[in-house]
């Protein structure tokens, strides 16, 4: 899987989630920048991520120190883009 396919399928499950076909996302993408974004959705977001992304799975310690989109699409590359 390449960069650029992490990034459709993410950008799909965010809009999924959030129920917004407009979002777009960037590296520097926060949930500051997401409305509705909050813990709830948070761990919806997660679920869903990993549901997309087979195989994956995130620890809190790793999902913690994730600060913005950039660092959660690296994170997920490391994984599954071989």
């Amino acid at each position: 899987m390449t960069e650029t396919e992490v990034w459709q399928r993410l950008t799909s499950v965010f809009q999924d989630v959030f129920e917004d076909d407009e979002i777009t996302l960037s590296p520097e993408t926060t949930a500051e920048a997401i409305e509705d974004w909050d813990s709830l959705t948070n761990i919806q977001l997660l679920i869903a991520i990993e549901k997309a992304f087979p195989g994956l799975q995130f620890s809190t310690g790793e999902v913690a120190n994730l600060e913005n989109v950039g660092d959660l699409v690296s994170a997920i590359i490391k994984r599954v883009a071989t």
